[in-house]
């Protein structure tokens, strides 16, 4: 009779050299794309677009896009909100023809190259053109979104189940140091603007346009470095159909399927809510900054540079708490300070910039252990060969693309005319998240899904 070896914990097959380099290469991107969630989405354009919509005002602060009157301060989360809503159409038919085609490297280069364009035409953004600054966000932010979708895509081709939470959090540690050091070179021109012969609106553009610079610089790295992979498991679509018909049979089959794996249905959900609250915090933080607590613009770019900072030691440190206790009790543990954060946030005293500091320090330090442990638990609940096109349902919500959030703050906002309502709003999305994903059984639904359960869960 013979005994089995004593367990030694999990069973990691040595990296080679060309899976280390296609790793680099997927972090690589991390680091390109967080520029734009950070210099754009989160610093500069909220305020900067809210300053042009309110210079562009009738008398009672209103303003009139496409005959629509709304107050100049909803304006920016109402543009938030309807690009996401496209992103409900298109995201989900990404992912769809990115299984089905094979063809990531070039969907990616492609969405990242439009979205950069776009983000680099932010320069030209000035006296009161809201709406070209809105409708570039809106096809920036969309790409943004395709091409996360693909990016993602490959992190079941890159890690195993029990690797998956440290590539995953490697992945947004990267992303917030490159986010970070573009934002302190921003800061630094945006502070010295008048020795540089730069007005303050032409040092905001100068950074926005920076950001899509650099985006589209770095996806060179990523593109070379990542390689396709052989289409699996795809849904016959006829000789005559393409890859645009054919992706929206393989998304209609997908949809159907979905109703299979209701856990990971159920996972979805959950992400869904507690992403929303994530997101807009992350998006309207500058705003209520800026409009609520009257600080001034050097605070919140060197606050929201602090939460980067912070954020690639908490991806770190969350990344090794997810690896003793498991990523859901990690997560878990993270949604209760987020609670914690908007009950601060409320409270917070006009003009107090070392109480906005704090707040920032907790939030960067949950932020991208929050993010990069539920991006790493979904690739696990994933059927096999279909990972583009769940990561497509999965993007709906994710950074900076969440419309639930954003809509509440805006609405909340024009019925109470007070940010921190506003921002207090915002509870309901962490509150019903957590217990959604405290309900839900991970591990059946990573089997149910012909998943491997990595050793904690």
């Amino acid at each position: 009779m013979t005994t089995a070896p004593p367990a030694t914990g999990p069973s990691v097959p040595p990296v080679d050299r060309a899976l280390r380099r296609e790793r680099f290469g997927w972090y690589s991107y991390d680091w390109a794309m967080s520029v734009f969630n950070t210099s754009v989405t989160t610093v500069f354009l909220a305020p900067y677009l809210t300053s042009i919509a309110e210079a562009a005002a009738d008398a009672d602060g209103r303003i009139h896009p496409l005959g629509i009157s709304v107050p100049a301060g909803s304006f920016f989360g109402y543009v938030l909100s309807l690009s996401v809503l496209l992103q409900v159409l298109v995201l989900p038919l990404t992912g769809a023809i990115a299984d089905r085609s094979g063809r990531k490297r070039q969907l990616l280069a492609g969405f990242a190259t439009l979205g950069s364009l776009c983000t680099m035409a932010m320069f030209f953004v000035a006296d009161d053109r809201y709406l070209l600054g809105a409708s570039l966000f809106i096809v920036a932010n969309l790409c943004f979104g395709a091409a996360t979708v693909v990016y993602y895509s490959w992190l079941p081709d890159l890690a195993g189940p029990d690797e998956r939470d440290k590539v995953s959090s490697r992945g947004w540690a990267f992303g917030y140091l490159g986010g970070a050091l573009l934002l302190a070179l921003s800061l630094a021109l945006f502070t010295q603007h008048e020795s540089l012969g730069l007005t303050e609106g032409e040092a905001v553009r100068i950074s926005l346009a920076s950001a899509g610079v650099w985006w589209a610089g770095f996806t060179v790295v990523s593109v070379t470095l990542l390689r396709n992979r052989r289409p699996q498991h795809v849904v016959p679509a006829g000789r005559s159909r393409g890859a645009l018909s054919g992706g929206f049979r393989q998304l209609g089959a997908t949809l159907k399927d979905l109703r299979r794996y209701r856990l990971t249905l159920w996972f979805l959900v959950a992400y869904l809510l507690y992403n929303d609250g994530i997101q807009t915090v992350i998006g309207v933080s500058a705003q209520y900054g800026a409009e609520q607590l009257e600080l001034s613009q050097t605070t919140l770019v060197s606050a929201i540079l602090l939460v980067q900072v912070v954020a690639f030691l908490g991806a770190l440190a969350l990344g090794r708490t997810a690896a003793l206790i498991g990523a859901k009790r990690t997560v878990l543990g993270a949604l209760v300070v987020w609670t914690g954060v908007l009950v601060a946030a409320y409270f917070l005293q006009t003009g107090a910039a070392v109480q906005f500091y704090v707040l920032a320090s907790v939030i960067g330090f949950v932020l991208g252990g929050s993010q990069a442990l539920s991006r790493s638990m979904f690739s696990q609940l994933i059927p096999p060969g279909k990972e583009a096109e769940y990561f497509g349902l999965y993007e709906i919500s994710d950074r900076g693309t969440s419309w639930l959030g954003p809509f509440l703050f805006a609405l909340t906002y024009q019925l109470t005319d007070s940010y921190r309502y506003a921002i207090f709003s915002l509870i309901f999305f962490f509150v019903a998240g957590f217990y959604l994903l405290a309900k839900l059984d991970l591990r059946q639904a990573i089997v149910e899904a012909g998943n491997t359960p990595p050793e904690r869960v």
